[in-house]
């Protein structure tokens, strides 16, 4: 029977291990809920920040504002790459590693001096192994981030742009579209380049200032554009791992069902065999 024996304790294992992924999908699905709450109510502020930067964007204001200065060419750029610092979530760090690749790979072909800084432990551990230097980087960023800790990123890089030490800077973050879709991408927060705005504009009346406002709206706008990548990334990331787990549990439920199979099989037939014996023993018996 100790194929028997072998089996129960397969069957043992696989059921321990499927209550840790059930229990890790549940803890999951009630953190991306969560973290979805907050996706849902940063983007109507994000997208009304767009559209006012948008109607009150003119060419002549690049020469007064350093933010929304258009480099002639790049020369210096920092990319700022957001993972997570937990694992468990199947390609979701992955992928945003291999986006960040891609764009310091291109960067590198325009021989452009590209300043590294990562946010999470995976995209650390991943450049360190790799033998990229990274200039900053952020393994403390909580779940639940604020547009304090998204000012603690990017206020820096924002200081060196309007000085001229930097020509852009590029955000690899995940978009969380459904809980099923969590694309990353890259997104150039600066220089700042409104989309071009259709139709007429709205007439707005502007206190103190335009100049006043945009001094202050235009920092407020890359620090809001940091925060949103943020608390997408952490949605993406809870939706990525409550995939995954509900694939572990059920793949170990498959798993189980063919390992009961398999031992009732071997039960039966030691038990078959068992009565052959007997039947055979009380036969020789009988002579």
């Amino acid at each position: 029977m100790a194929k028997g024996r072998e089996l129960k304790g397969r069957i043992k294992s696989v059921e321990n291990t499927r209550k840790i992924t059930r229990t890790m999908e549940m803890v999951a699905a009630s953190k991306m809920k969560r973290a979805q709450d907050r996706v849902v109510a940063a983007r109507p502020y994000a997208s009304s920040l767009t559209d006012i930067i948008s109607n009150l964007y003119t060419p002549d204001l690049a020469e007064r504002f350093p933010l929304l200065r258009q480099p002639a060419e790049i020369k210096r750029a920092a990319v700022l790459v957001l993972t997570s610092n937990r694992g468990l979530a199947g390609a979701f760090n992955g992928n945003l590693i291999k986006e960040a690749r891609n764009l310091l790979a291109r960067l590198d072909g325009e021989k452009v001096d590209v300043e590294l800084h990562v946010v999470g432990k995976k995209g650390l551990g991943y450049f360190r192994y790799v033998g990229r230097t990274v200039a900053k980087s952020y393994i403390d960023v909580p779940d639940r981030a604020s547009i304090e800790n998204a000012g603690e990123l990017i206020d820096e890089l924002i200081d060196r742009f309007a000085n001229g030490e930097l020509d852009a800077v590029h955000v690899v973050y995940a978009t969380f579209k459904s809980a099923l879709s969590t694309p990353p991408v890259t997104q150039t927060i600066l220089p700042v380049t409104p989309p071009k705005v259709e139709g007429a504009r709205p007439d707005y009346i502007l206190l103190p200032s335009a100049d006043a406002i945009l001094t202050e709206l235009l920092p407020s706008y890359v620090r809001n554009s940091v925060y949103k990548a943020l608390v997408e990334t952490t949605a993406g990331f809870y939706s990525a791992q409550r995939n995954a787990m509900k694939s572990a549990t059920d793949n170990a439920g498959e798993m189980l069902n063919v390992l009961r199979r398999t031992f009732n099989r071997a039960r039966q037939a030691q038990i078959t065999q068992e009565i052959a014996e007997i039947v055979g023993g009380a036969a020789a018996l009988q002579g």
